[in-house]
């Protein structure tokens, strides 16, 4: 492994005013506001990243993006005068990144960016719309020789908040489609000895949706491909950033080089609010791709993804508050770069007695993580809807903790009664108190660790509420748990999970649900024949027929978050 890539966007989001954030993406639509007095602050801060980051052992970044830096004659003046902005910052930052720190500069790209003034010039001609697309990526190949490449991600585009005049949609449709698409761009990078980091990220939408998991898709999409200047970019497991997925088979047969995409900043576990380590994950992965050939290296998101209100920016925190983040991108670079434990990370990072303790905190928080935020007996089940493998955290997505009647219901049916041992309070309860005496002792932000407790307090109380009998004792101990909670973490602190707590009867009887979710539901990766009947076809289009006649009555969650649930019916 020679590349050690990790995203550089956090400095952008400095004096981002919104609750509740879109880490996907840097907020381009906020920097046009942006005084020369900001833009110094955010070089600083990148300045900053940049020497810690490489003093840790990383050696490439990424920014983004392609969109907002590449010019192009169909481009209104609005956009034009954005890009010709845009352009004049980021190519110093390129320039210096690479001359003063000896990184390697990489940019993002969603396929495809596309402002409405060339949406009305193109409309949807597919060859018109590449042909523009390939005319950016050469432009700015050719503007800013300093760049190494570019990162491409097809599966997934702006989410519904995104205001920006250049957004993106989702462009490719099915294997073939991409597969052409590929090979006319490469030779693009060919031609100027840049490289083309091709991830397979995608939510589902379309034929292209299942490219992270199905073999077949992916085989087809990567068919006669064949260049020095390409690289396959692919999650650790078959779905998001999740723990209880075993590595992703297509480590194993991809024939190009491959790059390991990890996250440092756990947006499903707290993004850095409390610890969450992934060092011995890390282990995990490396000892299964030991025999892998083509592995080029790895690339980390230590800031990038998740719509949530957790604001901390790795590398840039005072008082050591982004120590949790750090410590996994430091575990990354222990284990894949210098051959050694991730618990050596620590070590290197705190000083033996420091990490002493802090070991035995990771160790305490993992078990916790592992018991009481995942349900293990459910995250072990390998389960598919349509094109997507289903997360294996159903109850809390991103900051918001769902416990209702629906969840329940749903949770009974795939679980039962958990098999596993039961969480006890008290265990838990001291385990907390011996994280929050060493954290202490050993200087580490004792205040996250309260947090952590107070939150898998609430957690554990949805347990019971999900499992046990209906009681009303446990759904006052919800009540005054959620009050407790907000009380001691206020919502101006910008840092709390947002309880969403309802015990209205969900009207779906046990029968009609176990009918659903064996027609919608399957636990193998192929397709059933009425998979391709129904759930990938009929289903689309019943789907639509229900949100056009009772749009308002899906819950905000599933129409504005992200992209919408709309697209995984595409």
């Amino acid at each position: 492994m020679d590349l050690f890539l990790i995203d550089a966007i956090g400095p952008f989001f400095r004096g981002y005013r919104r609750k509740r954030v879109n880490w996907s993406k840097i907020p381009f639509t906020h920097l046009t506001e942006a005084s020369p007095e900001d833009w110094e602050e955010i070089e600083a801060e990148l300045r900053i990243f940049a020497e810690k980051a490489t003093r840790q052992g990383y050696n490439a970044v990424t920014l983004d993006d392609v969109a907002h830096l590449a010019t192009h004659p169909m481009h209104d003046a609005d956009v034009a005068r954005r890009v010709r902005m845009f352009r004049e910052r980021f190519g110093g930052y390129i320039d210096w990144l690479t001359r003063d720190y000896g990184l390697r500069v990489f940019l993002t790209s969603d396929v495809l960016p596309l402002p409405s003034c060339v949406e009305a010039c193109l409309g949807n001609s597919a060859a018109d719309l590449e042909a523009y697309y390939r005319h950016l990526v050469a432009g700015v190949l050719d503007d800013f020789p300093q760049l190494a490449g570019i990162v491409m991600r097809i599966g997934e585009s702006d989410g519904n908040d995104v205001e920006d005049p250049i957004r993106t949609r989702l462009h490719l449709r099915d294997s073939r489609e991409t597969n052409g698409f590929l090979k006319r761009l490469l030779p693009e990078f060919e031609a100027r000895g840049r490289e083309l980091i091709f991830r397979t990220w995608t939510v589902g939408a379309h034929r292209i949706g299942d490219l992270i998991w199905h073999r077949d898709t992916l085989e087809e999409v990567l068919e006669g491909i064949d260049s020095p200047n390409f690289i396959v970019s692919m999650k650790h497991g078959e779905s998001d950033f999740f723990r209880y997925l075993p590595l992703n088979r297509a480590f194993f047969r991809v024939k190009q080089r491959k790059l390991l995409e990890l996250q440092a900043r756990r947006e499903y576990e707290g993004a850095g609010e409390y610890p969450s380590f992934i060092g011995w994950d890390c282990e995990i992965f490396a000892a299964g791709l030991a025999d892998v050939d083509g592995m080029a290296g790895v690339s980390v998101w230590c800031q990038t993804g998740g719509w949530h209100r957790f604001h901390r920016r790795a590398f840039l925190e005072k008082e050591g508050r982004d120590i949790w983040i750090l410590l996994n991108t430091a575990a990354v670079i222990s284990v894949f770069k210098h051959g050694e434990p991730a618990q050596a990370a620590v070590v290197r990072m705190l000083g033996s007695a420091r990490a002493e303790a802090a070991i035995e905190i990771l160790r305490h928080a993992d078990k916790a993580i592992r018991e009481i935020l995942y349900i293990g007996d459910f995250a072990r089940q390998k389960l598919f809807f349509r094109r997507v493998r289903i997360p294996p955290l159903f109850h809390v997505y991103w900051d918001c903790l769902f416990i209702n009647h629906a969840v329940r219901k749903v949770l009974r049916h795939f679980v039962g009664r958990p098999s596993g041992p039961a969480v006890r309070m008290p265990d838990v309860s001291h385990a907390f108190r011996r994280m929050e005496e060493i954290a202490g002792k050993a200087e580490l932000p004792v205040e996250d660790i309260r947090h952590m407790a107070d939150f898998f307090n609430l957690l554990i109380l949805a347990q019971s509420y999900y499992f046990d009998r209906f009681d009303s004792a446990t759904v006052d101990a919800i009540r005054d748990a959620k009050r407790a909670y907000k009380a001691a973490w206020p919502s101006e602190r910008r840092s709390r999970y947002r309880i969403k707590v309802s015990f209205e009867p969900f009207p779906l009887k046990r029968r009609t649900l176990g009918l659903l979710v064996g027609l919608l539901i399957r636990r193998k990766r192929g397709y059933r024949l009425w998979d391709r009947i129904f759930t990938l076809g009929l289903a689309g289009m019943a789907y639509r027929v229900v949100r056009d006649r009772h749009s308002g009555k899906l819950p905000p969650f599933l129409r504005n978050s992200a992209m919408g649930v709309d697209v995984i019916f595409k």
